[in-house]
């Protein structure tokens, strides 16, 4: 008997959920936007949280800063969890892969000494500035409004608990695979007098009752600190014979492109909503005032440890760029 095999074609009946559809027409949707978008809870809650009986389980008044579509924003990297995971696992392997590298070839040992300073006295605290900024990313998580805000902030929570992890696999590859230098790098942020500004804002960052404004003071803070981590401090260590800098850091650095992907086209739809955009501004701009001088201290405390180890210039370069940084958000923020 012979059997002969042929190709059926079944046509869906819809192209996608009819919330797509009455956005984007009949177009066949993404599955980023299938799996994003028109999913945020809006009515039936059973009821108000008795800590918050002014607001709803999801509401939007959590926040000052508002969109008159809350699906205005999209992620340009339009992660879901399907490939954030398949990204992240990657770049967790290529870090693997850096650490063995140097321990291969003995590159932490020859570090100078002013460099392992730098990195067992000041970069390795930061994990615990790192874990603060996971707990901030979470919160926005919970009280944002808008699936695809959420979901940002998520993936950035869970990003941010794995630079503190991938900051103590260094501390364990500097110290000869013990955990030798992660006590003194816990008690380096607990008492040494140039982290405290930066430990003190980001305390007050966890309480700050506004999501939206609390994730913009930590990008105010990581607007300084990253650029000083893994630009002005690369740079250095290349001229300063510390190559094993510079490789552990540029994978923070590839991170930190990533994540201002999302963050500026965040600010940009709040600031040109055409529904709240005045009044984002406005928030913006007092947020601005209030936090980004904070957030210049906070970081060159970091690079006044930094000069007190090397000779580099950083306390000079963090303020400039402090100044600039407070110039164009203030520009920015008033525009009409």
């Amino acid at each position: 008997m012979q059997y002969e095999l042929r190709q059926q074609v079944i046509e869906p009946q819809r192209a996608t959920f009819d919330s797509l559809v009455a956005r984007y027409g009949g177009r066949p949707a993404t599955r980023y936007e299938e799996g994003s978008i028109d999913i945020q809870p809006k009515e039936n809650f059973h009821y108000r949280p008795l800590w918050d009986p002014a607001h709803e389980l999801y509401d939007e008044s959590y926040s000052a800063l508002r969109l008159t579509d809350p699906y205005s924003f999209l992620d340009p990297r339009q992660y879901y969890y399907a490939p954030y995971v398949i990204s992240r696992a990657a770049s967790h392997d290529a870090f693997g892969k850096t650490l063995a590298y140097l321990a291969e070839r003995e590159l932490l040992e020859r570090l100078p000494s002013g460099w392992h300073d730098v990195l067992a006295e000041v970069v390795l605290p930061l994990r615990h500035y790192e874990s603060g900024a996971q707990l901030i990313s979470v919160n926005g998580a919970r009280f944002s409004y808008g699936t695809t805000v959420a979901q940002c902030l998520a993936f950035a929570g869970f990003d941010r608990i794995g630079n503190a992890q991938q900051l103590s696999r260094v501390g364990l590859a500097l110290a000869g695979s013990t955990d030798a230098l992660l006590a003194p790098a816990k008690q380096a942020w607990l008492s040494d007098a140039d982290l405290q500004d930066l430990r003190r804002l980001v305390e007050e960052l966890l309480i700050e009752p506004d999501w939206a404004i609390a994730t913009f003071g930590l990008d105010l803070i990581d607007q300084l600190l990253y650029p000083l981590l893994t630009r002005f401090l690369d740079e250095a260590a290349l001229l300063g014979g510390a190559g094993a800098y510079s490789l552990i850091v540029q994978h923070l650095a590839t991170w930190w492109v990533d994540q201002r992907k999302w963050l500026d086209e965040l600010l940009r739809c709040w600031l040109e909503d055409p529904g709240h955009g005045p009044a984002n501004r406005q928030a913006l701009a007092a947020a601005t005032q209030r936090l980004a001088p904070e957030a210049i201290r906070a970081v060159s405390g970091v690079a006044r440890a930094v000069d007190a180890r090397i000779s580099a210039g950083a306390l000079a370069a963090v303020t400039g760029a402090g100044q600039a940084l407070h110039q164009h958000l203030t520009e920015s923020e008033i525009e009409a």
